[in-house]
Order: structure tokens, then sequence, then C-alpha cells
């Protein structure tokens, strides 16, 4: 018992507990992202697409073919941020409905604080239209109604725009989640990675020591390519569909 007593006040003495405690250390945080140039839209949240294009009373909806040459290539002018944030691109061709548009419109809604955050649409509203017949109808007789509008979307081509006091791990998870949504393949970008990317892309191109690329091959007509390649390919040289 007296030993018992003994340990009990060498464990509880004020000297033991002063050189078990941890010794507080200096910590060093590296500085936050700083959003000096950040600029603010009027509207913060995305705005209600329209379901189908509004025509004059007199004018009468148009019917048109279906223009896959839309979705093929590369865009060439929606393909930047204009907030220099971050976003979704598009990395393949397709067309988005109105049921797309109203997916990334919920989306947004649920999982971003629009007090410091904002997002914009980079597309147009959903113009081109869509024909289908009615079930069991026989071919022939015209074209048929207008079943639907579309957007047709190219490779490049950014879908929507994020950006605000937030830094790209706050929305990265909620822009992944919209992309695999999406009707066709696109990712979820900041402007760092896009430009890491392109400065990729050259280096690539430069560093290159196989002097045997599409471009090379398809401009020199090698082996008769341009018999069984597409029209598109001696565009894109095999980079895009």
């Amino acid at each position: 018992m007296q030993g018992s007593r003994s340990i009990g006040r060498f464990l509880l003495s004020p000297h033991c507990l002063f050189k078990s405690a941890p010794a507080a250390g200096v910590k060093s945080f590296a500085p936050g992202a700083s959003f000096e140039n950040v600029e603010f839209p009027e509207r913060n949240k995305l705005r209600i697409v329209l379901r189908s294009p509004l025509y004059p009373p007199t004018q009468r909806p148009f019917k048109m073919q279906k223009k896959l040459r839309l979705m093929r290539g590369y865009e060439e002018y929606h393909n930047t941020l204009l907030h220099k944030q971050y976003g979704i691109i598009a990395t393949g061709g397709g067309r988005m409905r109105h049921s797309h548009f109203e997916v990334v419109r919920f989306t947004l809604l649920k999982n971003l604080d629009f007090k410091t955050s904002f997002a914009v649409w980079r597309l147009q509203d959903p113009w081109q239209p869509i024909t289908k017949k009615s079930q069991g109808v026989r071919m022939g007789s015209g074209k048929g109604g207008i079943d639907h509008y579309i957007t047709p979307v190219k490779a490049g081509q950014v879908i929507v725009e994020v950006g605000g006091l937030i830094e790209f791990f706050e929305v990265k998870r909620v822009l992944i989640d919209i992309a695999r949504k999406l009707p066709f393949a696109a990712m979820a970008v900041s402007q760092e990675m896009l430009e890491k990317m392109a400065v990729e892309e050259k280096r690539l191109e430069e560093e290159n020591q196989n002097s045997w690329t599409w471009k090379y091959i398809i401009q020199n007509n090698m082996l008769g390519c341009h018999k069984w390649i597409s029209k598109y390919d001696k565009r894109w040289f095999n980079k895009y569909l």
C-alpha cells in the first residue's frame, strides 16, 4: 500500500507533469489564395434555359437536317475560361438537351454557396430542332414533326464556368459529378490545368522524335491514304472525330 501511494504521489507531482507535457512548437502555414482580381457577373446563379426557342407569332418553326458536322472537330471560339478560374470543358462532341441543362443547374444550386461564388453558362440555349415520327407510322409523307431541341457541342467547348471567392478543391467534386452526368465526355478544369495542358502539348510536339506523324502521312498521301480516310481526317489529322 505504501509503495502504491508513493507511485501515485510521483505521477501526480507538478515536476512530473511539467516534464511529460508536450512542448508547443512554432507552426507556419502557406498564405491563402488571393481573390483580388475576381469579378462577379451581374447574375450569380445560372439562368433557366428555355425548352424551345421563341419565334414571332407569324413565323413557323423551321426544320433542318441532322448536320452532324456541328458536333465534329474542335471548338475554335468558346474554348477558354473568361473569368480565369474553374469550369467544365467537353472533350468530345455531343448534344445537350433541355434536361441536361437542368441537371447542371440543379446540381450547382444544391452544392454551391452563391453568396461567395457564381456560375455562368457558356452555351447557347437549345436551338437545333430534332424531328421524330410517331410510333408505328410508315415511312414517307414528308419529314416528321419537331420532337425537341438540342444544342450541338464540339470538343473543347466550355459548358459552364464557375468562380468567386472559392478555391478549386471546394468545387472540384461537384464539377466532376456534373461532367459524368453529361451525354458526352467532359472534364472539370481550372485555369492552371489548362495552362499546364497547353504547355505539355507544345512540349510533346517539339520533342517528338518520330517524323511519321499523322499530319506528315496525310499531307503526303502515303500509301494512298486519301482513298480510305474521311474528309475530317484530312482536316484535323486524326485528332478529332
